[in-house]
């Protein structure tokens, strides 16, 4: 029986830029034919990758449960095998060697072609084969390219040219480590395609519920030292911000979750629930400095259902919200929510259960069941996933 873990936030943020395109300017998109404040998915998942890292300095996960996205892969290995007791320089080319017979070379300054996004166990896991075959990784595997060779056929190469027994106990590290991040949200390596990943976490660019109008900050600064007579700033320009209220929303499939983590018996609850409380809690850094608008959102939807597909409520918001004197934006944006879910709930039916967190007092006609923190409703839907 296929299990979803769908949740849905509302989240007003004052103003703000949250997250910037290349000009500078807070994204947006155009959705029900008109303009929307957006935040990525991807700066989305970076919040949550960086509450993962939180609760691992509050020991509340294991180092070992998160990954890094590096391109330093080579001194993290290296370090490793120092720990070991081996000399840094022999260390940094054994690891370049061991890394050819993947064909994942490390251009000259050090760094791999590409942003690797592996599993602190991975990385451990690495470096404990490379010590235990120290010997058998030779110059033979070295990627440098013949005189009128390609490189990419230096790396096919030097991988066929590697030690049998060496590649094949690699081949086997590169399995997700059981990494929450890893299995969430998945990897592509470019180099090993078999290697790859497919995510258990879908996330959707959060939009505002409403239009929204951009507006410019001019800003001024004074040099502190200069004369007191002398007038004028020195240095003026403009921030871009906007202010809105977010629908965010995500998915996991449940068993791609326990699968990507290889059949742990705790692990995957653990990671759901660390994602789900990251998903609400986690915030984007862009310009915060500027604006700290820390607004946490104010209705939190958890549906948990079977056999049947994820059901994302952003046309809830095709026609954009449209509030009077002295109504609440959140308010409306969650009764408006809650009727589409419902309408597609009996049209399409299916086995779900929902779970609500709302501090809009928005008028929700029965849908799902309330709860007055977060915890609470975040020890119910992970119940209800494992019934």
């Amino acid at each position: 029986m296929k299990t979803i873990v769908e949740i849905h936030a509302l989240q007003n943020f004052a103003p703000s830029n949250l997250n910037r395109d290349d000009t500078g300017a807070p994204k947006d998109a155009l959705f029900g034919g008109t303009r929307r404040a957006r935040v990525s998915s991807q700066c989305s998942k970076r919040s949550v990758r960086q509450y993962f890292a939180s609760l691992v300095e509050q020991n509340l996960l294991n180092p070992d449960d998160v990954a890094v996205r590096t391109k330093r892969v080579l001194d993290a290995l290296t370090q490793s095998l120092v720990n070991m007791e081996r000399s840094e320089a022999e260390a940094g080319e054994k690891v370049r060697l061991a890394l050819a017979a993947m064909e994942l070379s490390v251009k000259d300054d050090g760094k791999s072609e590409y942003l690797l996004f592996l599993g602190q166990r991975e990385i451990l896991d690495i470096a404990k084969i490379i010590n235990e075959k120290w010997d058998s990784i030779s110059a033979v595997t070295n990627p440098v390219p013949a005189e009128g060779k390609k490189p990419g056929k230096a790396k096919k190469q030097a991988a066929q040219n590697a030690d049998p027994d060496l590649k094949k106990a690699l081949d086997k590290v590169f399995n997700g480590g059981k990494a929450l991040d890893v299995a969430l949200f998945g990897r592509m390596l470019a180099d090993m395609p078999e290697k790859n990943q497919h995510a258990a976490c879908q996330v959707a660019h959060a939009l505002s519920t409403h239009a929204i109008e951009r507006e410019f900050d001019f800003f001024t600064a004074v040099d502190d030292l200069k004369p007191e007579d002398t007038a004028g700033a020195d240095m003026m320009g403009t921030v871009e911000f906007n202010s809105a209220c977010f629908y965010r929303y995500a998915v996991v499939d449940w068993e791609k979750l326990v699968s990507n983590l290889q059949g742990d018996a705790d692990l995957p609850a653990k990671g759901l629930r660390a994602f789900l409380e990251g998903f609400v809690v986690a915030e984007p850094t862009g310009k915060q400095n500027t604006f700290a608008a820390h607004n946490a959102p104010e209705f939190v939807a958890v549906t948990v259902r079977r056999n049947a597909a994820p059901r994302n409520l952003a046309n809830a918001f095709e026609t954009a919200i449209r509030v009077k004197r002295d109504e609440s934006l959140t308010q409306k944006s969650a009764e408006a929510l809650a009727r589409k879910a419902k309408l597609l709930q009996s049209a399409y039916g299916g086995d779900e259960k929902t779970f609500i967190l709302d501090l809009t007092g928005a008028n929700l006609d029965g849908f799902g069941k309330s709860f007055s923190s977060l915890q609470g409703l975040l020890d119910a839907a992970v119940a209800a996933v494992r019934e």
